[in-house]
């Protein structure tokens, strides 16, 4: 499995209005997310080698990768992932709680920030960045509210105690606003998300499971290759 400079598409230069208020997404984010329909999520409590798994998750087709604050490297990783893979990928940050990280974000290469609340200053320093965000919500309240402070798209979690059905009755009412469900989505799990409205799902454990804590690089691959499949409709 050897990553290739020669796939660029990572979405970014379709552009999108996601309505007359928000305009175009400069981020180029909200147009990858449509495209791609997947988010990678790397999460751990421990150092792991994060830029082999994103390696790995990169040559199995996923454009979009997630790493999270806490774990332990992120800014270093996102900075090794942007020198390496250029604009192929986008990589970024989540749990992105304050102002600081976004700016540690911008400054890595990162490309978007995840939160898993609604902070208008989070959403306001990463738009001043340029670089795209995700705020997490989880009613309707908190999705029209989250909005309001023009983000990419919502994240709608966590999502798993939710459902697509739960997805498809925020998106009737809503069909202006992208949604990113996140948090427990099985490769089943996908095509039912994506029909119910979401634009992109965003998955953790269920895609990179054991892999930074030493799991097989290989079984990444063969999960990375099937939520490929699974966010492009191919299943």
């Amino acid at each position: 499995m050897t990553h290739t400079d020669t796939d660029t598409d990572t979405g970014t230069d379709t552009g999108t209005k996601s309505n007359p208020e928000h305009g175009c997404d400069p981020s180029g984010l909200t147009a990858a997310l449509k495209h791609h329909g997947l988010v990678a999520i790397l999460r751990s409590r421990t150092p792991g080698p994060l830029v082999d798994v994103l390696r790995v998750l990169a040559d199995a087709g996923v454009r979009i990768m997630e790493i999270t604050i806490p774990t332990p490297g992120s800014l270093q990783a996102v900075r090794e992932a942007t020198d390496e893979f250029g604009s192929s990928i986008l990589v970024g940050t989540g749990t992105v709680l304050t102002e600081a990280e976004v700016h540690h974000t911008a400054a890595a290469g990162g490309r978007f920030v995840v939160s898993p609340n609604v902070d208008p200053t989070v959403i306001g320093a990463a738009r001043a960045a340029r670089v795209g965000s995700l705020p997490g919500a989880y009613t309707p309240t908190e999705i029209v509210e989250a909005w309001r402070h023009r983000p990419s798209a919502v994240k709608v979690f966590p999502a798993s105690g939710l459902g697509p059905g739960y997805l498809a009755d925020i998106a009737a009412p809503l069909p202006d606003i992208p949604l990113v469900p996140t948090g427990g989505i099985r490769v089943e799990d996908v095509a039912a998300y994506r029909n119910s409205g979401a634009i992109a799902v965003g998955v953790s454990s269920p895609l990179v499971g054991d892999a930074l804590t030493g799991g097989s690089l290989h079984e990444l691959y063969q999960r990375a290759t099937e939520f490929v499949a699974a966010a492009r409709g191919e299943q």
